[in-house]
């Protein structure tokens, strides 16, 4: 649809206090917005992440962000004691790692190959 200009991606938590807590360790930075109950993040001109608390459907999002630095990203989320499963490279040489939150919401971050930076 050529009618579509921004993506909100929802995250659904089931203890709002805890998770912007969380979240704003993830993100580096407070939330951009709070708009009622919901907490968003701005991650790109076009996209942004909103937590909002919905106990009943916590722990069930996925969501991929591409990002540059990841390496930074992992050493800054570990100063915080968020922790990743392993890094993998995929054959096209995208990197990719899985981080969960205390929901058990899935956030990936990957990042291209060097060539494509």
């Amino acid at each position: 649809m050529d009618s579509m200009t921004r993506l909100y991606s929802g995250v659904a938590v089931a203890d709002r206090a805890a998770a912007l807590k969380w979240y704003t360790s993830f993100f580096g930075r407070p939330a951009d917005e709070v708009i009622g109950g919901e907490a968003l993040w701005r991650v790109s001109d076009t996209a942004w992440v909103f937590v909002d608390e919905h106990p009943q459907r916590a722990g069930h999002a996925l969501l991929t962000l591409e990002v540059l630095g990841l390496d930074d990203i992992l050493a800054r989320l570990a100063t915080h004691g968020i922790e990743h499963e392993p890094v993998e490279t995929y054959d096209n040489g995208v990197r990719h790692v899985v981080i969960t939150d205390p929901d058990g919401n899935s956030l990936s971050l990957a990042e291209g190959p060097a060539s494509d930076r």
